[in-house]
């Protein structure tokens, strides 16, 4: 068994990035350090679908309090900017990237995971970016992306008081997709990363590029980008061989998609 603090396996077209260092699944050096170069390996070679997860009682217990130890101000603005770029990196990936948490999630865990598409959840995980009790905060894009997904009052509340929430107040919060059973999670998120590994991954990319648009600049500027975003896609093989299915066989067609 490897003692990589964080592995990465491909199945076909779907990658899975594990993280693996229990029993806290802390972020300290090591484990930022893997998350980098896998981040980099995903963006020099793109799957066509992303599942991250992890192993062990904890998704993760939150980063290693050593890593704030001593840092002049320089040095923590070129931390934050570092992890910052990683989070991007998993963002920008052209393929839909799916975070699994079945338990405890805090800090860079959280954050990491709000840079993803999909955030799924079991009933007995919680959240929380709890940085406030090293008198920082959250500074790998978790209040924006919190903000993007829930309202900035939510943003300030859930950053501002340190609490833990439960995965069924996230979701009606709008920053967990779904819940299920915890015994569930491990094998349904692996399911619907499968699924959306094996559908028209140039069209996910498409969608992703136009969500991002709006998010950053609003609704005239997702407009903007549509025509050339979308237009792109009527020469994919994808959408060339579904169009001829559906009109051969109706909606039903079963065309299999390649990603190409």
């Amino acid at each position: 068994m490897s003692d990589a603090p964080m592995t990465l396996e491909r199945d076909g077209g779907l990658a899975v990035l594990t993280i693996a260092s229990p029993p806290l699944n802390l972020f300290d050096k090591a484990m930022f350090d893997a998350l980098r170069d896998h981040a980099a390996a995903l963006k020099a070679d793109p799957p066509r679908g992303l599942l991250i997860r992890a192993e062990g009682d904890v998704v993760s217990a939150g980063v290693d309090v050593h890593e704030f130890e001593g840092r002049s101000v320089e040095q923590g603005a070129g931390l934050w900017r570092d992890l910052l770029r990683i989070v991007q990196t998993i963002e920008q990936l052209p393929c839909p990237v799916v975070f699994a948490a079945h338990a405890l999630t805090l800090t860079a865990a959280f954050e990491l995971a709000l840079g993803c598409d999909i955030i799924v959840a079991g009933r007995g995980a919680k959240f929380g970016l709890v940085e406030t009790v090293v008198g920082l905060t959250p500074s790998m894009g978790g209040p924006q992306r919190i903000a993007e997904r829930a309202g900035s009052g939510r943003a300030r509340e859930l950053v501002m008081t340190g609490e833990l929430f439960d995965a069924e107040t996230l979701e009606r919060w709008n920053v967990v997709n779904r819940v299920w059973d915890d015994a569930e999670v491990d094998e349904r998120a692996r399911a619907l990363a499968r699924k959306l590994a094996d559908g028209p991954t140039r069209a996910h990319d498409a969608t992703k590029q136009i969500v991002r648009a709006w998010a950053d600049d609003g609704i005239g500027t997702a407009d903007s980008v549509v025509p050339a975003v979308s237009g792109a896609l009527f020469a994919t093989e994808d959408l060339q061989n579904a169009v001829a299915g559906f009109l051969a066989k109706g909606p039903r067609h079963g065309t299999v998609a390649e990603g190409r």
